[in-house]
């Protein structure tokens, strides 16, 4: 794509960056931001070139041979059956959102804050979802700041965002050629870390060997244009296999102004039902949220409904959620939805390997 044609994509996309604006996982899902300090310690580690090294388990947030808080379990889930029958490539989101200490848009890759940030929110919280039945790795990578989406300058900030993938295809690129040995993969990701992984799906799967690997993504969080993919299909139902999935959750009755500006409605599925139709999914059919505290799962905090491209949902229930006043719940698109995604994982493993079987 020429650059005068992706300046006009990027512009035309800018709403949707809106979203990252609510990342608060440090007040809702993560408890205060103080607490990433007490675990920068870990993280005293630097590059060369102040680039990622993926041969150093260093530079890899998630990453089976080593602990990490994606092994974390929340306590009430912590009997169930585990396996590691498929791996998970997980990309998260937009963690960079301090000030920003130099001209450069991008994350410094040995920030050791940004690391404990990153790792004990993002990694903890989302990436955890999926250990029951997969090895996870999610490689830490250059992110463009916070303020990219929302640019005086927006060639500086397209090229924020290229270096960022940049560093996601050379993970991926190792992972690939190293760990992977023909397993069969899920791509999964919120955010800015969705961004990142349609460009993922579009270079590798979509209409690519590698499609036959995948046992379906995840790309939560960002809209997904109907002209994403060629060969890639939405997923349809809980138990179909080579697709993707993915949405955004607001209050019931708003529509965020970007939201409005999009010219189609985006791909969306809804998380209890796994279709996507406007069937409504009542908050029985929830079967918990990891929220704030990670060893506490809430059962029929909200309800799921597609409208227009997106989930609308009734306020969550949940300790003192009457103070939590947005109407747009970015920051709980996967944690509303926790135990629901970590059950449809698991179905859609199983479906994969028995289609594999009676090939």
């Amino acid at each position: 794509m020429m650059m005068k044609d992706r300046k006009t994509t990027f512009l035309k996309s800018i709403y949707i960056r809106g979203l990252l604006i609510g990342f608060l996982f440090l007040a809702l899902f993560s408890s205060c931001s103080d607490k990433y300090a007490v675990f920068k310690n870990l993280y005293q580690f630097k590059s060369d070139g102040k680039k990622p090294d993926y041969s150093n388990l260093n530079y890899w947030a998630a990453h089976p041979l080593k602990w990490d808080p994606s092994d974390s379990i929340p306590k009430p889930l912590r009997k169930e059956k585990r396996d590691t029958l498929v791996d998970v490539f997980f990309l998260h989101p937009t963690i960079y959102t301090m000030e920003l200490k130099d001209s450069s848009l991008n994350a410094d890759i040995d920030d050791p804050y940004l690391n404990a940030k990153t790792d004990y929110s993002s990694i903890l919280y989302q990436a955890s979802v999926f250990n029951q039945h997969a090895r996870i790795y999610a490689p830490r990578f250059r992110e463009a700041h916070i303020s990219a989406y929302f640019p005086k300058d927006t060639l500086a900030a397209l090229k924020a965002f290229d270096l960022a993938y940049e560093d996601v295809k050379t993970a991926f690129e190792y992972y690939l050629k190293n760990y992977n040995h023909g397993r069969a993969i899920i791509i999964a990701a919120h955010s800015q870390g969705s961004t990142h992984a349609l460009r993922l799906l579009k270079d590798y799967f979509d209409n690519k060997s590698l499609q036959k690997q995948l046992v379906a993504a995840y790309v939560v969080g960002m809209t997904i244009p109907r002209n994403s993919f060629s060969s890639l299909q939405m997923c349809e139902d809980s138990l179909q296999t080579g697709c993707f999935c993915g949405w955004r959750t607001f209050r019931e009755g708003y529509k965020a102004p970007y939201v409005e500006a999009e010219k189609e409605f985006s791909f969306v599925t809804n998380p209890i039902t796994w279709k996507t139709d406007s069937e409504y999914a009542r908050k029985k059919m929830n079967s918990g949220s990891v929220l704030y505290k990670f060893n506490k799962v809430y059962k029929r905090t909200t309800d799921a409904q597609i409208y227009e491209g997106v989930i609308w949902v009734k306020r969550p229930k949940f300790p003192w959620s009457f103070l939590y006043s947005t109407k747009n719940y970015h920051v709980g698109d996967i944690n509303l939805y926790y135990v629901n995604i970590r059950k449809n994982v698991g179905q859609r493993i199983k479906c994969y390997f028995h289609n594999q079987m009676v090939k």
